[in-house]
This record gives C-alpha cells, structure tokens and sequence, in this order.
C-alpha cells in the first residue's frame, strides 16, 4: 500500500553520503538506550503501574542528562 504511493525504503548504510540526510546521526537512538539499560530498575520492569515506571524513566533520563553535562562546567 505504501509502496504504491511512491515510499521506498531506505536503510541508512554506515558511512556513506545520502542526498537525503539519512543516517547521518545514526547511533543516537542505540546509544540513548544503552545509557537507559545502565538502571537495571528500567532493563528490568519490576514496577506494575505504568506512572511509577515512567516516573523512573523520566529520573534516569534526569540523571544521564546531569551526568552528561557536568563535566561541561
């Protein structure tokens, strides 16, 4: 259905020019979740109700944010 309407997919390939931008900033979104999995609370969902977890998640990206930025100073 896409593909009828003229989407063509396009995996971004390391290393290479797209005309298009793709892949330009590929590692963010692995490398965003890598630093997630270091609270194993979050690699490992042991909260039941859905606004404890996001509040944790909402924490640890308060903390990595800090931690990045600290050295700034």
């Amino acid at each position: 259905m896409v593909w009828d309407l003229g989407v063509k997919p396009l995996i971004a390939r390391r290393g290479t020019e797209h005309g298009s931008g793709l892949g330009t900033q590929r590692w963010v979104v692995e490398r965003a979740f890598a630093h997630l999995h270091w609270f194993r609370r979050l690699r490992i969902r042991w909260e039941i109700r859905d606004d404890i977890h996001e509040a944790f998640l909402t924490l640890a990206c308060a903390l990595i944010c800090w931690r990045r930025l600290k050295p700034l100073q």
